[in-house]
């Protein structure tokens, strides 16, 4: 049999059988170290940049394996294309029957239990509510998988849901009266039968965790892994790793204890009061952070004596309800998960305010009407290679951003991962050829007040050149909305600005117009591929480092200076080199792409560390001159 290189070389069957493909050099070298880490259960890092081809590379050596591959990626959308496009490509092209699943969490299925009580209680807060749950509810008599995603309709962040899908906190599991027909059940099923399983990294931790504790496996056993959009890794980890628990899941357990009241206790006519209190004591804590929205320490509320009081309620409020679920839970299945439930949210909340000493960091996420408590670990490298040893096999991380120059040390150090191959393969694009880059002369300091005018000034004479067909990433909220009222009306391009429709909408919306301008944050730095002449400019606000004021970052710096280390060269700069990868990679996406990057940030240039920033690009022939860069954009 060929190997997975010659299968994607010039006389491989994938020239002949996938419109448009080439081989190229860097997809074959991916291809043969991924080939070579499978067979010999060993553990490769391969940062593969924009066009290598690397789902091809790792998905042809891993169906030529035999073996039972797990591929992970970084979101369901990224999942979803895998399963959907890419794996039936490779599948025909190889002409090998392959037995393949797509099995995601929990939430993302129909849950019919949950969707006969919500329409059993009819209580949704809009007519728009409504509408969706019908069109869910018509959905739900046909379709075979279950999966959300199918239901196109009805958006993501609809408030609905919540309310017809479960979590592993609120399932009934073999007890729950639809059971027989659980889509995740099914999910599962077909994930223990497969060859090739797609999941996400959400997934992945989650079984790890499950495993951790005792509780048997999400996920079947399986001889290899491959981990795509790796550099997301460690941010995914830590969560998993640590503890939270949010205003939005306490407010969900008053709701669904009023659902069950109602189907198997109404006569216990205190419980829906009992709701009531708790669910005013969360609003209160809410009320009394007497802050808008953002990643705060616990630390500073420590302290302050009316939100210490607001907390105690909460606790006192849901302890009040966990003594009369513990009543109520003989009543029915659906009573007694909301009393187990109500249980696990008192044990995490102490441990949530008592934590171990000096391993995790507490902070809290404030949202607009909610909040999230978190402890999350402080170093996850340990957590993270003992489950790694808990799963003997080959292990595969790849990337378009994983090192630091030629460098995965980084990366490898936060996993905790010690022994492993590595490869760093180049974009096969023609950058020098294809793209400039600007760095702008006189801009002021990042820090300066007049900064995003500058920028937003410097900006729109390179739209007008470019005639729109540009993306403009900032590194924050208050930046983009600045930027925006400054360019509102001063071109007749379409102006999208991230929150005005959900990212997919916004992405097809700026596809399609053609000239469109586009204002995003950090979620339109990565995952997101425009190609042609749709997109010819992507400009960056500022070297992407993490706020200086996040408690997680404040709390690994201090423990990075404790241990002897320097926090900004070990841990911020190389933060900040793959984010910035990330948002330079969406400007050249195909072989004939053609286009301007421009970076503002004058430490680019001025700072020694801008060196570090520029060796890790691709190499984009400098350009400062204005008149040329116009030119330039004028000329695709």
């Amino acid at each position: 049999m060929l190997t997975a290189a010659q299968m994607l070389g010039q006389d491989g069957p994938f020239v002949s059988n996938v419109p448009g493909f080439q081989p190229r050099a860097p997809q074959l070298e991916m291809a043969e170290a991924v080939q070579q880490s499978l067979e010999t259960e060993s553990v490769l890092v391969v940062e593969a940049g924009t066009g290598t081809g690397k789902t091809y590379a790792y998905l042809v050596p891993a169906i030529l394996s035999g073996k039972k591959v797990i591929v992970s990626t970084g979101t369901r959308n990224l999942q979803d294309q895998l399963f959907h496009r890419d794996l039936p490509e490779v599948c025909r092209a190889l002409g090998i029957p392959v037995r393949v699943a797509l099995l995601k969490g929990r939430a993302n299925y129909l849950c019919q239990y949950r969707l006969d009580v919500t329409l059993m209680e009819g209580r949704l807060k809009s007519r728009q509510q409504v509408d969706y749950l019908q069109r869910i509810r018509a959905w739900a008599g046909h379709t075979r998988s279950g999966d959300i995603a199918e239901v196109a309709d009805v958006p993501e962040e609809a408030m609905v849901w919540p309310l017809v899908t479960s979590n592993a906190e609120n399932c009934l599991g073999t007890e729950c009266p639809s059971y027989s027909e659980c889509f995740v059940v099914q999910s599962r099923r077909a994930a223990q039968e497969a060859d090739l399983l797609v999941i996400n990294h959400h997934l992945l931790f989650a079984d790890m965790a499950l495993k951790e504790e005792g509780f048997g496996e999400l996920l079947p056993g399986a001889n290899a892994f491959i981990l795509d959009e790796a550099h997301t890794l460690p941010d995914i980890a830590s969560n998993f790793f640590g503890i939270a628990l949010s205003g939005r899941q306490l407010q969900e357990l008053t709701r669904d204890t009023r659902a069950e009241h109602l189907r198997d206790a109404g006569d216990m006519r205190d419980i829906p009061a009992v709701c009531d209190q708790l669910e005013k004591a969360v609003m209160d804590f809410r009320l009394s952070l007497n802050q808008d929205s953002g990643r705060v320490s616990w630390q500073r509320f420590q302290v302050v004596r009316k939100v210490q009081a607001a907390l105690e309620e909460v606790m006192t409020q849901l302890t009040a309800l966990g003594e009369w679920l513990e009543e109520a839970a003989v009543r029915g299945k659906g009573l007694d998960n909301c009393w187990q439930r109500c249980m696990e949210f008192l044990g995490r909340l102490h441990l949530l305010m008592n934590p171990p000493a000096d391993a995790y960091i507490q902070w809290l996420e404030i949202h607009k009407k909610s909040f999230t408590f978190f402890l999350t670990p402080l170093d996850i490298a340990e957590g993270f290679s003992s489950r790694m040893r808990a799963y003997p096999s080959s292990w595969v991380f790849t990337s378009a951003t994983l090192a630091i120059g030629d460098s995965f040390s980084h990366f490898c150090e936060r996993l905790g991962i010690q022994e492993y191959q590595s490869r760093r393969l180049d974009s096969p694009f023609d950058y020098a050829k294809n793209a400039l880059l600007v760095t702008p002369d006189h801009m002021p300091e990042p820090n300066s007040e007049r900064y995003t005018r500058a920028v937003a000034e410097y900006a729109l004479p390179l739209i007008e050149a470019s005639r729109g067909r540009a993306f403009l990433l900032f590194t924050s909220y208050r930046a983009m909305h600045e930027a925006r009222d400054y360019l509102q009306g001063k071109f007749p391009y379409p102006l999208l600005t991230q929150g005005d429709a959900p990212r997919d909408v916004l992405l097809d919306t700026f596809r399609q117009a053609g000239n469109a301008v586009l204002l995003g944050t950090s979620s339109f730095w990565e995952g997101v591929d425009v190609r042609g002449q749709a997109l010819s400019l992507v400009i960056i606000d500022k070297l992407p480092f993490a706020s200086p004021g996040d408690p997680v970052l404040q709390a690994r710096i201090e423990l990075i200076r404790k241990a002897g280390g320097n926090p900004f060269m070990d841990f911020q700069l190389p933060n900040a080199v793959i984010a910035l990868k990330q948002g330079v990679g969406r400007l050249i996406r195909d072989v004939q792409d053609k286009g301007v990057m421009v970076i503002c940030d004058p430490r680019l240039v001025t700072k020694p560390y801008g060196r570090t920033f520029l060796k890790s690009m691709p190499p984009m022939q400098r350009e400062h001159d204005l008149q040329q860069v116009r030119a330039f954009l004028e000329s695709i």
